[in-house]
């Protein structure tokens, strides 16, 4: 539980959304229109978002009277029972600030179990967490719940050899040009450092495995990493960046936990950019999830628009998808114990009837 619990389980929970971006906005909106939730505070980190009110932000039809501000200490200052933190990277010093206060976490920024954090910022995290009786909840990179699919697959097993989960798209709809030439794209596959630094933008992957491997009793050994790139054949102009022939097209790469010489648990991902590259593996679009052991399980999770979907494009549905785990997992985080949660520590994080 936390400092600012719910006097009574009919009071919606009070709740800060952090930062209004491509992730964000959709969170943003979900809370909105929750009556399980009232959304007290909204952060903005670009200077042109303060002062709108988050209807404007969210694309929500009437204004909620909630206006977007910088201010941290106004912020704290609201009470929230609960915080959807998701900007790109995690600021160690947002996150104490927000846990001191009492206000519990959850997030999409590159968090699962803090350890791809410093031992110090780890520790600044659990003291926060005790200071406040607060909680942080990540789902991690790709959606988490693809991680929970995991897990529960493996419940159907006797024998669990390996978790495997492979993010097997076409990324040329997320239009991050920082993102995307972090993992690699648009550089030349010769670049020295270049798969470390793929190695480092992608290390949440590596939490997610050895979530996982705790989960199935595994203690691991070492963490590994390795990738493979591919170079495009043809020149590609996406709109927000360009991918010119000769420059990488195509990352494959796995965040792997061993124990011994054995490969338990693989978090990566198969992605591809414009029109003329060839994965080592054919794309699956979607996140392959596989188990093998006795029985081997495999379902591939897809994210499909529906009927009354009037975007141009499919990249809200990955926003959506990615957003989603995270704030309906607020009132599960607001319960649970002060502390680091993962997804192996909570029930199952489910969405709203929308009747």
């Amino acid at each position: 539980m936390t400092a600012t619990s719910p006097d009574s389980p009919d009071r919606p929970l009070k709740v800060i959304q952090w930062t209004t971006g491509n992730i964000g906005r959709r969170s943003l909106h979900a809370i909105i229109g929750r009556p399980d939730m009232k959304l007290v505070g909204v952060y903005a980190h670009g200077a042109d978002k303060v002062g709108k009110d988050a209807a404007e932000l969210a694309g929500w039809p009437e204004p909620t009277g909630v206006t977007a501000t910088n201010d941290i200490d106004a912020l704290l200052a609201l009470g929230a029972d609960a915080c959807c933190y998701n900007p790109l990277w995690p600021s160690i010093d947002e996150l104490v600030a927000l846990l001191s206060a009492g206000v519990n976490v959850c997030s999409s920024a590159a968090w699962i179990t803090g350890g791809k954090q410093t031992p110090e910022d780890r520790e600044r995290i659990l003291t926060a967490c005790e200071t406040g009786q607060s909680t942080i909840f990540g789902n991690g990179a790709h959606p988490g719940m693809t991680n929970m699919v995991g897990m529960v697959l493996s419940g159907s097993c006797e024998r669990v050899d390996e978790i495997r989960i492979t993010e097997s798209v076409d990324c040329s709809t997320y239009e991050s040009a920082d993102t995307q030439s972090a993992m690699g794209f648009g550089q030349d596959p010769d670049t020295p450092g270049l798969a470390e630094s793929v190695r480092r933008e992608s290390e949440v992957f590596a939490e997610s495995a050895a979530m996982m491997a705790d989960a199935i009793g595994a203690n691991l050994d070492k963490l590994t990493f390795d990738v493979q790139f591919t170079a495009a054949t043809g020149d590609s102009d996406l709109g927000f960046m360009k991918i010119p022939a000769g420059t990488v097209g195509s990352v494959f790469g796995y965040h792997r936990g061993w124990v011994g010489d054995r490969n338990v648990v693989s978090v990566g991902f198969n992605w591809t950019m414009g029109d003329h590259v060839t994965p080592p593996k054919p794309l699956e679009h979607g996140h392959v999830i596989q188990v093998f052991g006795m029985p081997n399980m495999r379902t591939v999770v897809h994210c499909l628009p529906p009927n009354d979907w009037t975007e141009p494009g499919f990249m809200g549905l990955g926003m959506i998808y990615t957003a989603m785990p995270v704030t309906n997992a607020v009132p599960s985080v607001v319960a649970a114990r002060p502390g680091i949660v993962t997804l192996a520590d909570l029930p199952p994080v489910t969405g709203r009837f929308a009747g």
